[in-house]
């Protein structure tokens, strides 16, 4: 009998940790990039990605791996540029983000807008980040709406701007995703 008290008393913890799991095939990355003639849109692919979450907590963990090298702007001159002189891909082919903590509650049947913070490993280099997350789970998945800027230049990859051209010095980002929820 005592058994079965500490064993319903586990339940509600062992329920509040949960795991996301990403494929390419359910995630979309969307970047913009403004100049002074117009806005370039691109995209990139994701590798692979499994977050783990305690919703009680808010502690976090796993890995979303974006293939860099994937990236597209709908030009190939300005990707061929972009790879590099910028990203460096052959060199740096991965972006890491590593989460720790999930500010705000994660709702586990609805709507929540939470903080995910982490680690961003970009150009071989580490950055402490958080992104904006709109998230929507039901028992089975859930997903996401991630919104974050990455600060390139201020981050050490080299600023394409021209005398003639001028570009952001930041990279908005959009991601996607719907995945299995356990």
């Amino acid at each position: 009998m005592k058994i079965c008290a500490l064993l319903l008393l586990a339940l509600p913890v062992l329920a509040a940790e949960r795991t996301l799991d990403l494929t390419p095939e359910n995630t979309k990355i969307e970047w913009t990039l403004s100049d002074v003639l117009h806005t370039v849109h691109g995209t990139f692919q994701l590798k692979s990605g499994s977050v783990h979450f305690d919703s009680d907590t808010g502690k976090a963990g796993g890995e979303v791996v974006v293939n860099v090298a994937s990236g597209k702007s709908g030009s190939e001159t300005r990707d061929k540029r972009m790879h590099a002189n910028v990203l460096e891909s052959p060199k740096y082919p991965d972006a890491v983000f590593t989460p720790d903590r999930i500010d705000g509650t994660v709702a586990m049947n609805g709507a929540s807008q939470v903080k995910i913070h982490g680690n961003f490993r970009i150009h071989g280099a580490d950055h402490e980040m958080s992104m904006d997350a709109q998230l929507n789970a039901t028992a089975e998945k859930m997903t996401a709406v991630l919104t974050f800027a990455i600060p390139y230049v201020a981050w050490g990859m080299k600023d394409p701007s021209t005398f003639i051209l001028k570009v952001g010095k930041s990279v908005d980002m959009k991601i996607e995703a719907t995945g299995p929820l356990h």
